[in-house]
């Protein structure tokens, strides 16, 4: 059972979340919050697999609250649900380490795959998260869309050709598990490519090298729920 908590200052997006996460049975709503504050307290009573968190509540936003469970529980894995126009926000929490990001007005199914992965130890970029952030990137001074997709191209060309197989399936949102079975390796050699390609792509976690993935256009798709 994949146990979660859900914040957001609005009840009815609360409300919303829960009835689409209740139609999975692998997953169970434990906790609701109404602001960052509170969803941190929560996370450290109820010690979930996943927090998904509104990105921008009153007090303590879903970026701090994100960066705090990561620093105080680690193995809690931070989805955040984000709107179109919030591309800083995005920025900021992939900084701040959360490993999912969805659009509130994506397909419920997303939601459902999103919390999946986390839960798994993937990164999970909804599409049109990832689109946003590649967009974003290149209209802030850092360099434009197609600068930014050679740049991204010729940073995964430093990488072995195993972990360009791995990084594809990372942005796919894939676990290591599941990287593993498709690749037919041991867990934990996956686990070492992940590490060696953070290091060679220069991000600290695996929602920022899905980014370079996306901009590199280097994504392979997920795996079907039918080989969970």
């Amino acid at each position: 059972m994949i146990r979660v908590i859900v914040a957001d200052d609005e009840p009815m997006i609360r409300a919303g979340v829960r009835s689409v996460l209740a139609t999975d049975p692998s997953i169970e709503v434990v906790a609701e919050a109404g602001d960052g504050h509170e969803a941190v307290e929560l996370v450290h009573r109820h010690r979930p697999d996943v927090a998904v968190l509104d990105i921008r509540m009153p007090g303590t936003d879903g970026i701090e609250a994100a960066a705090e469970i990561r620093r105080t529980v680690p193995e809690t894995g931070v989805v955040m649900l984000t709107t179109f126009g919030e591309d800083d926000y995005i920025l900021r929490a992939l900084g701040g380490g959360a490993a999912g990001f969805l659009i509130k007005s994506g397909e419920p199914e997303e939601l459902i795959a999103g919390v999946r992965a986390v839960a798994d130890g993937a990164a999970f970029l909804s599409p049109k998260v990832a689109a946003r952030v590649v967009a974003h990137l290149s209209a802030t001074g850092a360099g434009a869309l197609a600068g930014r997709r050679t740049a991204a191209r010729e940073r995964v060309r430093m990488l072995t050709a195993r972990e360009r197989d791995v990084l594809a399936f990372l942005g796919g949102g894939l676990s290591n598990a599941q990287i593993a079975r498709r690749l037919h390796l041991v867990e934990g050699t996956v686990k070492a490519h992940v590490s060696s390609i953070l290091a060679r792509l220069g991000v600290d976690n695996r929602a920022a090298a899905a980014v370079v993935a996306h901009e590199a256009g280097a994504i392979s798709p997920a795996e079907p729920p039918a080989e969970r």
